[in-house]
């Protein structure tokens, strides 16, 4: 079958990874719990700002604030959709993911604000168009390793038409994503590519910025890129320094095996993204 019509990381794959366990997840995160590249502001800055800082220039990217409605696909626990209502004057945001440990946190909170599905991006069918959508740290799940770069940009492809299904027109959708170096790769990076591929995020695989571009055209027009791995070298940096901090209670809810998993992920991640292996976009997008 070609993978035309397949999908990426499925259900399974997702809940792997973003299921393993919040309390894990707590012990590492920001108090808000974003799993996501953060933008720093100096050495000075801290994990929590430097999240809700990031959070605050997608909204703005997207132009979301005091909107009606607003799309957030991919939403992890929920930070993004928090303060999109109670910093950003937004009346509702739907949520979509395919964790139910994130859907159960968001659901937990008691919002009526706040809508969360248990639902893949391409199975969602909006029952009103939205003023502005966000999406961050989804598309490295929506094609898996080995597929032909032509079937890669055509799973793009459909990602982009369901915005423009969902959007109004003349919205706008920020986007977050890791997406792959031009940086040729050593032995070492190879080895960490395998290992993240293997243990931490199966069944997936991040875009090249080309890709993109390509399977947005005459959908959506880019109006910035920015690239900022080395904002996502220091938040994986962050993140191990808590969960070394952390280590007793980490292997007690995960055992030492995943625990040690982990540190080898983010130790690998830091790698990546110092020597541009790996890059981090944030792309900022308006429906034609």
């Amino acid at each position: 079958m070609s993978t035309i019509s397949q999908r990426g990381a499925s259900a399974e794959s997702i809940q792997h990874h973003y299921d393993l366990s919040n309390k894990f997840y707590s012990l590492w995160l920001d108090e808000s719990m974003t799993y996501s590249c953060a933008l720093w502001d100096g050495e000075a800055d801290n994990l929590a700002a430097a999240q809700m800082r990031k959070i605050d220039y997608l909204v703005a990217e997207s132009g979301a604030r005091r909107c009606e409605r607003v799309l957030d696909i991919g939403c992890g626990w929920g930070s993004a959709m928090q303060r999109l209502v109670a910093e950003h004057g937004v009346q509702h945001v739907t949520g979509l993911t395919l964790s139910r440990a994130q859907a159960h946190r968001i659901e937990g909170l008691g919002d009526p604000r706040l809508l969360v599905l248990v639902q893949d991006w391409a199975d969602f069918v909006p029952d009103a168009r939205y003023d502005a959508a966000i999406s961050v740290g989804a598309m490295e799940h929506f094609v898996k390793f080995g597929w032909k770069r032509s079937d890669k940009v055509a799973a793009y492809r459909r990602f982009f038409e369901k915005c423009y299904e969902s959007l109004n027109p003349g919205a706008s959708l920020a986007l977050q994503t890791i997406g792959k170096g031009n940086v040729i790769l050593d032995q070492q990076a190879q080895q960490d590519c395998l290992f993240i591929a293997q243990h931490i995020f199966p069944e997936s695989d991040p875009p090249r910025l080309a890709e993109i571009a390509h399977a947005a055209e005459k959908l959506f027009e880019i109006r910035s890129v920015l690239n900022h791995r080395e904002h996502y070298s220091l938040t994986c940096s962050a993140w191990l320094e808590r969960l070394r901090t952390n280590w007793t209670k980490a292997v007690e809810i995960v055992g030492r095996e995943k625990a040690e998993a982990y540190v080898s992920y983010l130790k690998a991640s830091i790698r990546q993204f110092q020597l541009g292996h790996a890059n981090l976009y944030r792309i900022s997008l308006r429906r034609i």
